[in-house]
């Protein structure tokens, strides 16, 4: 999408012709120098085909056609194993860090509540022989408070250092690891905790506090509980006898001579690792079984798309560790020796929330070269910089537009900007540390715009992702050299994929131009199943006659030439409206959240109505100005219940429904603005930001009733 270009006709001319010889003057050199012609060439490949021929699949990328890859290390099966290997070959280098915290201060805000703000330090590291040596000694520590191997032991915890020491503790000794998402409510955590029996688990005082200590009686199996943190040691108001340890004193009894001494029961690669309930987008969360060989193959899968991946290589850790994505891509990390610095979205720039103004963010001091980033966060990064760009003076808004649209042009051809990139964007790029290499997206479709804008500003190719938990989050990954938007890549080197037809949508392989259909995904990363549930298993899993695993995604996807895949609809947002026209719902919100008005949107239809509504987060800073420009007054709440303010907004959304090409019936008819963001915390999204379109649906019924004419 081209930024408008706002200046005199003739000025623009004279710009271009100027660019126009420099280009020319500096474009052999830099041709040569800069590798370009083989970028080209690899983006513009064949990077996956069909290996039956049929347009419907099953395809693999180019360089597993004769076999999918399971491992990145012969004999290197299990997770255990995957860990010795780097603790051997990286032992000296950092492998976990975390920020020391210098001060906490409370900050009053302007409308009276009160922020809490952190100035913080520099990291301080673990190296991977003392990250192996604490595991092992905390995994001791377990067996001797009679943790079994085999036994299921639960993480309810934040993304920390921490987090990743227990999780390598449970692979050596094995432990299935139970992962529950730290913002599930508390009759999900139960449901998660009481499915799977478990006696023991490891939380953070901050949890156990605020969390879990309200349904310790309704889990009647919990015996231990280990606390993350150093402090406090004694909890008095713990009940009914359960046993509170700190982690530190666990290690401390597993370092004893006698115990670690005792043999551990190595895992097999069909044994569990993980346990990971899914953030329930749809009702009660499900637990998904992922065995040592499912994570193997999935992270030998997308370190495979990550060019030059080695110990020089930092990443920083901030999205849930108990979502597959983050866990997966710290493994990778692991499995090459690269170090992991711990984050939060709290922290994370020099903007963030809980920084003080004036302090550093945790990027700023990191300066990672990887990030993986879910879709919501991109966005957000997207608008920041977009309403700074509206803020500058015409000069420097001029000069940015007219980067941003020659870079573009640039990219498009496979060219780079190195002038552009430390003239104009260096600031931008800045904003999450300045060296960063490779940025991954997942979790949710990525809108062209955000991606687009993330290859210029930021200086550094987006990878999207396509995968999921049933499927280790392993799925396609796009080439870092691949700059087209809207697609997710070829299958990773693990996985292969396969088109299903779907009559009811009117998806089929034999579509013209393109084959589509319901996505397949088989392969060594597909896991086990969902734990205790047979039903929903045999849904979704099924083995074909060459015991190959595969996983129906519900996803819909279309296959082009040169073997990328592209997201197209899901079966769940699909909708008919009472004249027969099918609605993606999806595909509308991925459409409007461009605009900038909107923070975040869920589209709604009911199959017996002729039109899609919608409810809508603005954004407040946006919304304030609209109202301002309209001569209406009060509290964001009140404004967001205006209904002349409502009417505006529905109109600026209208426009940009049909400047982005919505057909008719796709466009929204009535909308209700919402004053409260949608978080995790208040039910509304999963952890990685998804919508919870039942619970939405449930939050606004009256809503929905009144804008379809009820009540």
């Amino acid at each position: 999408m081209k930024l408008k270009e706002d200046m005199n006709p003739l000025l623009l001319q004279v710009f271009r012709s100027v660019v126009w010889v420099y280009s020319v003057i500096t474009f052999i050199p830099w041709y040569f120098f800069s590798g370009a012609g083989n970028n080209l060439e690899r983006a513009r490949r064949i990077k996956a085909r069909s290996i039956s021929g049929n347009p419907a699949g099953p395809y693999r990328a180019i360089n597993s056609q004769e076999k999918l890859v399971a491992w990145l290390h012969p004999e290197v099966d299990t997770l255990d194993k995957m860990f010795e290997y780097a603790a051997r070959r990286f032992a000296q280098r950092d492998c976990l860090g975390t920020r020391e915290v210098l001060s906490e201060e409370d900050e009053l805000q302007p409308n009276g509540k009160v922020f809490k703000k952190v100035i913080l330090g520099r990291y301080n590291w673990l190296s991977y022989e003392d990250t192996y040596q604490t595991a092992k000694c905390f995994g001791s520590g377990l067996a001797a408070l009679s943790q079994k191997p085999q036994c299921n032991i639960a993480i309810f915890c934040e993304t920390r250092a921490e987090w990743i020491v227990v999780a390598q503790a449970c692979f050596m000794y094995n432990f299935p690891l139970v992962t529950l998402y730290a913002t599930l409510g508390p009759m999900a955590i139960a449901h998660g905790l009481n499915e799977t029996e478990v006696t023991h688990i490891i939380t953070s005082k901050d949890l156990l506090q605020s969390r879990l200590k309200a349904i310790l009686c309704d889990v009647p199996r919990l015996q231990y509980v280990i606390v993350v943190d150093s402090k406090p040691t004694s909890w008095p108001d713990i009940s009914r006898g359960i046993m509170v340890y700190s982690m530190e004193a666990v290690k401390e009894m597993g370092s004893k001579p006698d115990n670690i001494a005792v043999d551990r029961r190595q895992p097999e690669p069909s044994d569990i690792a993980v346990i990971m309930y899914t953030s329930g987008s749809t009702g009660i969360p499900k637990g998904v079984m992922i065995s040592h060989g499912n994570l193997i193959a999935g992270i030998t899968g997308m370190a495979e798309r990550i060019p030059n991946l080695n110990e020089t290589d930092t990443y920083i850790g901030y999205l849930p560790l108990a979502h597959v994505l983050e866990l997966s891509a710290e493994l990778v990390c692991i499995s090459h020796g690269c170090r992991i610095g711990y984050s939060s979205p709290q922290t994370l720039a020099d903007q963030s929330t809980k920084i003080k103004k004036g302090s550093k963010g945790d990027t700023s001091v990191l300066k990672p070269t990887l990030m993986a980033a879910v879709p919501e966060i991109m966005d957000r990064i997207y608008k920041n910089v977009m309403t700074k760009v509206e803020e500058m003076s015409k000069f420097q808004k001029t000069l940015f537009v007219l980067a941003y649209n020659y870079k573009m042009e640039q990219i498009s051809k496979g060219y780079g900007t190195p002038l552009c990139d430390s003239l104009v964007f260096k600031r931008v790029r800045a904003l999450l540390g300045g060296n960063t290499r490779v940025l991954l997206s997942g979790g949710a479709p990525l809108s062209a715009a955000t991606q687009r804008f993330m290859n210029i500003c930021l200086c550094c190719p987006v990878g999207q992702g396509y995968g999921l938990t049933e499927t280790c989050g392993a799925g396609t990954i796009s080439e870092v050299w691949d700059y087209s938007t809207g697609r997710v890549g070829a299958p990773l080197v693990c996985s292969e994929i396969t088109l299903k037809d779907w009559e009811e949508g009117g998806y089929y392989s034999t579509d013209k131009p393109n084959p589509r259909g319901e996505i397949l995904i088989g392969g060594p990363n597909v896991t086990m199943g969902y734990y205790k549930n047979e039903g929903k298993n045999l849904e979704g899993f099924y083995v074909d006659e060459k015991g190959q695993r595969w996983f129906c995604t519900g996803d819909i996807g279309e296959f082009h030439p040169d073997g990328c895949l592209k997201i197209i609809d899901r079966k769940k947002d699909l909708v008919k409206l009472q004249a027969g026209e099918y609605v993606s719902l999806g595909k509308v919100e991925a459409v409007l959240k461009n605009c900038p008005l909107i923070d975040n949107i869920c589209a709604y239809a009911n199959s017996d109505q002729s039109y899609v509504i919608s409810f809508v987060v603005p954004n407040q800073k946006q919304l304030m100005t609209l109202a301002e420009q309209i001569q209406v007054r009060g509290t964001v709440e009140e404004i967001c219940n205006n209904s002349q303010v409502e009417k505006e907004v529905l109109r600026i959304i209208t426009e940009a429904a049909i400047s982005a090409k919505l057909e008719r019936f796709e466009i929204p008819k009535k909308i209700r603005l919402s004053a409260e963001p949608w978080t995790p915390e208040t039910g509304l999204v999963t952890d990685a930001f998804k919508l919870k379109r039942k619970e939405l649906k449930t939050h606004y019924q009256e809503d929905i009733e009144r804008m379809y004419g009820g009540k």
